[in-house]
């Protein structure tokens, strides 16, 4: 692997314009846990490994976005749910209309959420979904396919 070599006072311009799609990213995929404290994490992770960086293998954004996933996913399994969907309901008992949609998202499988939270909440294309995911492009628009039709059944309103 031929890394590209980052001088440590180029490394914050170099990861600056990728830190909002990093926030993004970690906030969908970690949200009981703090984004900020997985964007830091995944940002010691790239500047620990900042030799290992091919861009025969992907954009910055993408190499740091897959270790942005890698660290959210560490840290959802370490956080606990603050609340339950239920305890979240409107004081009147009205529920919010966005925890539905979040319900949905729940139900999905990992890699299901990984897919729509790379491709419609981090702003990937479906290229740069793969790498993140370690998969190949029509896997992403396989997954996405089937994430998109398990969201409308479970949101499907009865008429």
């Amino acid at each position: 692997m031929q890394g590209v070599r980052i001088e440590p006072g180029d490394f914050a311009g170099w990861v600056r314009p990728h830190l909002g799609a990093m926030a993004r990213l970690a906030a969908r995929l970690a949200p009981q846990a703090d984004r900020d404290d997985i964007v830091q994490e995944a940002l010691t992770r790239a500047w620990l490994k900042r030799a290992q960086y091919d861009p025969g293998r992907g954009s910055p954004s993408v190499w740091l976005l897959a270790i942005t996933a890698d660290q959210a996913r560490k840290a959802a399994r370490r956080v606990r749910p603050l609340f339950t969907a239920r305890e979240a309901e409107h004081p009147a008992g009205i529920p919010d209309e966005r925890l539905d949609l979040r319900r949905a998202l729940d139900r999905l499988t990992e890699r299901q959420r990984l897919a729509v939270d790379c491709v419609y909440f981090a702003g990937l294309s479906t290229v740069e979904a793969a790498a993140v995911m370690g998969c190949s492009a029509g896997t992403v628009k396989s997954t996405l396919a089937d994430a998109r039709a398990k969201l409308r059944s479970l949101l499907e309103v009865a008429g």
